[in-house]
Order: C-alpha cells, then sequence, then structure tokens
C-alpha cells in the first residue's frame, strides 16, 4: 500500500494508493495545497480515482472538491453530509476498494452529523472523531454537534481490533500515530463512561464554539474555492481545545467575580491594579456585545501558547472575559494552572454585562 501524510499543519491529508495499479485517493485534502498535491500525484505516477472528506470541517476550508475538479476524481462523502458538490454518497457500513485493498466506511456522528471513519486492514482514518492521546477528539459543540452520539461513535470504534493504527485529521502537538489498543489506554475520551457520564463531562467544558467556524462550515457547505472565503486564524487548535492543555486544567476550580463588581470598577475607573482579558475573537467586538474598554484581547485556543504575553501581568488580578462565561471559565483554568494566582471568570460574560447595563439604567 502507498501510504503518505502530506501537510505539514496541524491538519492532516492523506494519499493511499495501490502499489500494483497506481490507483490512488486523497482524504481530508486542505484547500490551500491542492496544487501540490496535483503536483506530487503526478510525480508519483499515480491516477487520483477519489477524493473524500471524513466530514464537513469547521477549521478550515476543503480541497477536496478543487481537487476533484482538477484531476476528474470523484468527490465522496457520508451520506448525511450537506456538502453541495459532493458527487458519491456513502452509507454507514458501505464496502469499496481502492484497487485492490479493500476499505469500510463507518458513520461516527458526534463531532458532525457525516462524520465517518475509513478502515482498512491495518490501520483508521478517523477523522475528528479520534485524535491521539490526550488530544482526546474532536469538540462536540459546533453546529451538527452531539455529545451522546459522540459517546456512541467511541463506543462502535472500541470493537474494532487493537492492531488497527489511528490516523486523525488534526495533530496540534507532534505525537505520533499508535495502535488502537495503545488509545484505549491513553485517550481520555475512550476511558470507560456512561453516556449519561460522557455527556456532563463534555458539557462541563464549557468551550463555547467560536463564530468564525461557523462561517467555515458554511463555506464548505457551498463548496467554497477562495481560501479567504472564511476568516481563519494561523493554524489555530480550535478543533482540540481541551487537549492542548496541560494535564489537570479541567480539574481547576475557577473563582468567579460578579457583573455588579466589574461593572462598578469600570465606572469608578478603579482598574489600575486589573487586567480585564477578553478571550473571544477579534470579530466579536464588532457586535452588539461591544467590547470593555482597555481589555487584553487573546482568542482562548491561543492562551496556551501565549501565556508568556501575560508573564507581566502574574502578580495582577486578571479576569477573563468571554460572550457568556464558557470560554472565560477555560482560559481561567489555563492561568490558574500556569501559576496565576488572581484569576477570576466574569460569569455571565459580554451578554450578562450589556444585560445588567439596561436594568442599571
Amino acid at each position: 500500500m502507498i501510504f503518505k501524510q502530506l501537510n505539514k499543519t496541524s491538519c492532516k491529508t492523506y494519499l493511499i494508493g495501490s502499489e500494483n495499479t497506481k490507483e490512488a485517493i486523497v482524504v481530508d485534502a486542505v484547500l490551500e495545497q491542492v496544487n501540490e498535491y496535483v503536483s506530487l500525484i503526478k510525480n508519483e505516477g499515480l491516477k487520483l480515482t477519489h477524493v473524500l472528506d471524513t466530514h464537513t470541517h469547521a477549521d478550515h476550508i476543503s480541497g477536496s472538491g478543487a481537487l476533484a475538479d482538477l484531476t476528474g476524481a470523484v468527490y465522496v462523502m457520508h451520506q448525511n453530509s450537506p456538502v453541495r458538490c459532493v458527487a458519491f454518497h456513502v452509507p454507514d457500513g458501505f464496502d469499496c476498494h481502492l484497487s485492490d485493498i479493500p476499505v469500510k466506511v463507518m458513520h461516527t456522528p458526534g463531532h458532525t452529523k457525516d462524520s465517518m471513519c475509513l478502515i482498512f486492514s491495518d490501520r483508521i482514518l478517523t477523522g475528528d472523531t479520534l485524535f491521539l492521546d490526550d488530544g482526546g477528539a474532536g469538540r462536540t459543540d459546533l453546529p451538527g454537534g452531539d455529545p451522546g452520539e459522540h459517546w456512541e461513535s467511541l463506543q462502535k470504534i472500541m470493537q474494532l481490533p487493537d492492531h488497527l493504527v489511528v490516523y486523525p485529521a488534526h495533530e496540534y502537538r507532534g505525537r505520533e500515530p499508535s495502535s488502537l489498543g495503545e488509545q484505549k489506554k491513553r485517550n481520555p475520551n475512550l476511558q470507560p463512561r456512561s453516556k449519561e457520564a460522557y455527556i456532563k463531562w463534555l458539557t462541563d467544558m464549557k468551550l463555547g464554539s467560536a463564530d468564525w467556524m461557523k462561517d467555515v462550515l458554511k463555506a464548505n457547505y457551498a463548496c467554497a474555492r477562495d481560501p479567504k472565503a472564511a476568516w481563519i486564524p494561523v493554524d489555530a487548535p480550535a478543533c482540540e481545545i481541551k487537549g492542548t492543555m496541560s494535564p489537570g486544567v479541567n480539574e481547576e476550580t475557577v473563582p468567579t467575580i460578579p457583573i455588579a463588581e466589574v461593572m462598578r470598577r469600570v465606572e469608578a475607573n478603579e482598574l489600575d491594579g486589573t487586567v480585564i482579558l477578553d478571550v473571544r475573537e477579534p470579530a466579536e467586538f464588532k457586535g452588539e456585545l461591544g467590547v470593555i474598554q482597555g481589555v487584553v484581547n487573546i482568542p482562548v485556543e491561543q492562551i496556551t501558547q501565549r501565556l508568556n504575553e501575560l508573564e507581566k501581568f502574574k502578580e495582577k488580578e486578571i479576569i477573563t472575559v468571554c460572550r457568556s462565561g464558557g470560554r472565560a471559565h477555560t482560559a481561567a483554568a489555563v492561568l490558574l494552572k500556569a501559576g496565576f494566582r488572581k484569576v477570576f471568570n466574569m460569569s455571565g460574560g459580554m451578554t450578562a454585562f450589556r444585560q445588567a447595563e439596561k436594568i442599571k439604567k
């Protein structure tokens, strides 16, 4: 079997082909690199027969439609996919062959409604259904996500043979692919939990989806061919926020500060010893909720990578803020774990802050 991972970024694209017939498929293509894929396929003397997306992507513009256009390959996704330019939809359990290589489709919703895994004799391409080690799995709080369905999908994966090597659609920290047997031991999302406990575990993370990811989903539904069809942070670990945090972040107890107290300090201009850290995307500042003047803005997905920028505030009181409190809670937990001692989450976020302003008037 020919098997290559084609990208240097956290988004993983796989080329899989037959040594005998030189027929190949590409899985989870990234639009910006389509021309590179075409050159590689030509230089390797391969014939691209199909391009597949394991799910509708929320963190990058898919290159599968463009790659199909350039090569004449057939664009394949699960039958639940809303992507308009898909040419062939496959159901759960669909058995097919890549020339002389058998591959089976397994529907694994939870991250998205159309998520699927591709099972070969010795490996499994898991998309965002399952990541590696402490990376866990793809988030379930985006449009179409469902933690209950994700639990059910993981139970299906748990029944597969331990020897299968796991190849996910994302890897943010250089973790190496390993066997499903190893993942059953090390991956937090595969540890024994009831469905109810799993839903609570994910729901308690309170991540809150980023608006930019919803824009990317819409662009992919419409088969966008422009890499700038939606604004995307550079290589942000957006699909795996919890997996990129230090161990123990989930267990951090985060103190809160009342909205009324924050309002009082803002109105009285008593913020000299306080830093308000807004962890929303910059584009959100233009919405109706606006922004508190003088905030420091670092999106929650970037907190772990930019802790050095906050070192100068380590002895000050830091109040984390987002739209409704979920992302701010996550950011506060990261800071507390990193040794920041005076960190508070403004519970309710800017939504509650603006509501309180209206009531006061």
